[in-house]
């Protein structure tokens, strides 16, 4: 059972940046897409940017493109998200999130909730105007 643990939300001024941190108890072999969603109560998660195990293949949500960058560290079971230039629709918790088994060009792709094995427990991100 892996354990995926997030870091690095808090509270900043719009135009800002923060960087998101999220770390796995354990390596897993294999593909695996790992990414992160965020959530607005009354809303539902959205993935707003995905990475492959090679990190070839990328995605990112139309809303952050440009702004967000997915970054994930093999050796170190890592997984970063800096943001800058941050909205107040970025308010969000953000979550952290592992795939099970996929093909890596997967990744390019939304990801269905269906298809993540481990979700973190979710770190607060609040913008302020």
């Amino acid at each position: 059972q892996v354990q995926l643990m997030e870091s690095g939300g808090g509270s900043v001024q719009a135009g800002g940046s923060l960087t998101l941190s999220c770390a796995a108890s354990q390596a897993t072999n294999g593909n695996f897409c790992m990414a992160w969603f965020r959530q607005v109560p009354g809303k539902e998660r959205e993935e707003v940017a995905g990475v492959s195990s090679g990190t070839t293949f990328l995605y990112y949500a139309d809303s952050v493109r440009g702004r967000f960058f997915i970054s994930r560290d093999m050796r170190k079971n890592t997984l970063s998200l800096r943001m800058n230039d941050l909205k107040p629709e970025d308010t969000a918790m953000y979550y952290c999130a592992q795939s099970r088994t996929l093909v890596p060009r997967t990744c390019t792709q939304i990801l269905p909730e269906n298809n993540v094995a481990y979700w973190g427990q979710g770190t607060q991100v609040t913008v302020s105007s």
